[in-house]
């Protein structure tokens, strides 16, 4: 009788067991219905784009083209990976684009694009008057171009997550997004606070080494980056001027940066051994430090990292 009690218990632990098993899986298959009904609740949606047109986007894109690294790399952090399809030539970030089709540079392939058969290419505005024509007949396809703004703030890099994180049917991922990078950006700012007026220091940021140096100047996205943390560009002319030796030597900047040193060899060496240079102020101290070219100049979500590692190359000490 008591060998029939102890099997009676043991089937009813096993049943109970199953039985929670069976309502775990059956829960997560409810989550998982409930997370799909929500995204395609999401749609259809209508999007105005860098160009003033009214996107209207009918479902969830299943397959995605990117146009362009910075649009790339967003949709990759927005867990999109799955559903990009084709990226332009340039991408190589995250290690998974390095995989997908490739489809061109500024001048991209048509015919390719509609090979894949994308739901959704997202392009971008400052390419996109060039490349007018191809986007056109790419919507004479069918297909859906949505043209992405060409930001020049840290506020206009949120507002193209905010652009793709809808598209693409992932708007809460965009958001939570968003909060995390001005979280970042938050804390930069808190620290350059204690920056004094008298300890700020003169920055000159060099993004094409000689013999033709291409400097970062005013109304650039760089150039806003050193403002937030309490640096001051030596360079006064607007945009990306080319400038002569001598008169990079005449500003006698504190800190030199090179961006380029991800595609060329020594970058820092190659400035520090200059002839002329040597009564430079940045040569003397040796305070030229490459940083990231990528991360400071395309404008998704590596900025962030981008202007921490600019802090940190200028006031180490204050951005330990």
């Amino acid at each position: 009788m008591k060998k029939l009690y102890r099997l009676f218990i043991v089937l009813l632990l096993a049943g109970a067991v199953l039985a929670g098993c069976g309502n775990e899986a059956q829960e997560t298959e409810d989550n998982k219905q409930e997370g799909n009904q929500q995204e395609q609740s999401a749609f259809p949606t209508t999007i105005t784009d860098a160009q003033d047109r009214e996107i209207v986007i009918e479902n969830k894109p299943e397959k995605i083209v990117s146009l362009i690294p910075s649009n790339t790399e967003i949709a990759f952090e927005l867990g999109l990976g799955d559903e990009i399809v084709g990226v332009s030539d340039f991408d190589n970030y995250p290690d998974e684009a390095n995989d997908k089709e490739k489809i061109g540079g500024q001048e991209f392939n048509v015919e390719k694009i509609i090979s894949l058969s994308p739901d959704l290419v997202l392009a971008h505005n400052s390419s996109a008057h060039n490349g007018e024509a191809g986007l056109q007949q790419l919507r004479d396809s069918g297909i859906t171009v949505l043209v992405v703004n060409d930001a020049a703030s840290f506020d206009e890099v949120f507002e193209s997550i905010t652009m793709i994180g809808t598209a693409a049917g992932e708007k809460e991922k965009a958001e939570e997004l968003i909060k995390q990078l001005k979280d970042r950006l938050v804390e930069v700012e808190e620290k350059a606070k204690s920056i004094l007026p008298e300890d700020r220091k003169t920055v000159f940021v060099e993004i094409s080494p000689a013999p033709e140096i291409y400097a970062v100047g005013q109304e650039t996205f760089l150039n806003n980056m050193l403002q937030l943390i309490q640096a001051d560009n030596v360079v006064t002319e607007e945009g990306w001027p080319k400038l002569d030796e001598e008169s990079v030597i005449e500003r006698n900047p504190e800190v030199i940066i090179t961006t380029y040193g991800y595609y060329t060899e020594n970058a820092e060496g190659q400035v520090l051994n200059r002839n002329g240079w040597q009564d430079v102020t940045a040569i003397k101290n040796e305070q030229v430090i490459d940083v990231h070219s990528d991360k400071v100049t395309r404008t998704g979500p590596r900025l962030i990292e981008g202007v921490e590692e600019l802090a940190k190359a200028i006031y180490p000490e204050v951005f330990k």
